[in-house]
């Protein structure tokens, strides 16, 4: 029988670190729900990932920098495609609501 859920239930009720909930993992893929509310990335150092991940938001907004000098500011349905070894960071996120992303990583 087919596993059915819901990305927007069962969030957690006080979120002190980010929340990663692994979805779907294979060989070549990594599905995952991220739920942040007001989080960034630690202030030094870089997300300097081995695989590419493609997220898109679905929930609250935030903003990623990239290492090249270009911010994104994202909102419900945006989306991006980070090739693996892009050195990027979250700069901000929603302080209010949840963000909730979907993340692929993949090969």
């Amino acid at each position: 029988m087919a596993n059915i859920d819901n990305l927007f239930e069962s969030l957690p009720e006080s979120i002190d670190e980010e929340v990663f909930t692994e979805i779907i993992r294979g060989e070549t893929i990594k599905i995952e729900r991220i739920v942040s509310k007001g989080h960034t990335s630690p202030k030094s150092g870089w997300y300097d990932q081995k695989a590419n991940e493609w997220v898109v938001l679905l929930k609250g907004e935030a903003k990623l920098a990239f290492a090249n000098g270009n911010d994104v500011h994202l909102m419900p349905g945006s989306h991006v495609n980070i090739p693996a070894h892009t050195r990027h960071k979250v700069r901000w996120t929603t302080p209010e609501t949840e963000t909730i992303w979907l993340a692929i990583h993949y090969t």
